[in-house]
Order: C-alpha cells, then sequence, then structure tokens
C-alpha cells in the first residue's frame, strides 16, 4: 500500500538555504532574510520535554510533510510564512518509499524562549 498524507499540504512555509561566508579565515553559515514559499502539512505536539543539568524545559516541535524537494536539506531552516517563526531541521528529511513524491521531517523552533 502506497504512502498517502493524511491532512492536506495547506500551511504556507519559507525554504531558508544556508549561505557559507568566510570572516576572518573562520566559514560562517548565514541565512537569507527571504526564502522560496511552498506549502505542506505542520503538525505539532505541544512541544517535546527535555531535561538538562535537573533543569525540565519544553522545546517546540513539530512534523512537516510536503511534496519532495531535493533542496530541502538537513542544515536548511524553515519560517512560518504566517507568523515569521524560524525553525530547524532536525536530522535528515526522509524521502518516503524512495518515490521522491513526498517529504517528511521534523523540526525544532529556533528562539522564543519561554
Amino acid at each position: 500500500m502506497a504512502y498517502k498524507p493524511g491532512i492536506p499540504f495547506t500551511v504556507p512555509m519559507k525554504l531558508l538555504i544556508p549561505e557559507w561566508k568566510t570572516v576572518n579565515g573562520v566559514r560562517k553559515k548565514t541565512y537569507p532574510a527571504d526564502g522560496e514559499l511552498f506549502f505542506g502539512a505542520f503538525r505539532t505536539f505541544g512541544g517535546t520535554e527535555t531535561a538538562h543539568n535537573n533543569v525540565y524545559g519544553i522545546e517546540n516541535t513539530a512534523v512537516v510533510e510536503t511534496w519532495f524537494r531535493p533542496d530541502i536539506k538537513a542544515d536548511c531552516q524553515i519560517r512560518l510564512a504566517e507568523s515569521g517563526e524560524d525553525y530547524e531541521i532536525l536530522g535528515a528529511p526522509e524521502n518516503i518509499e524512495m518515490r521522491n513524491q513526498w517529504l517528511k521531517f521534523k523540526v525544532r523552533r529556533i528562539g522564543g524562549k519561554a
């Protein structure tokens, strides 16, 4: 049975592809202020519980499903077009069933500490 996403791709997002610059002999990764628009499904689960040095916290995480795009990679970021929230991609995006049709990946919010 072939995979099919359960919800429609209605959330507008922007793909931020990193650019590398050399500053004082050190390579530094920067992200553009704006990126290419794409649509996908964006599902949050109320955050992920974490404990660092006995301090309890919650990370804002989500799962994104979208059409396959070879330019979406682990070092990219996405920005929600409506709210402007930035998320980093965790791990390598999964090319579901290796069919180059669907893409699924997990993201974590950058900044926005509670």
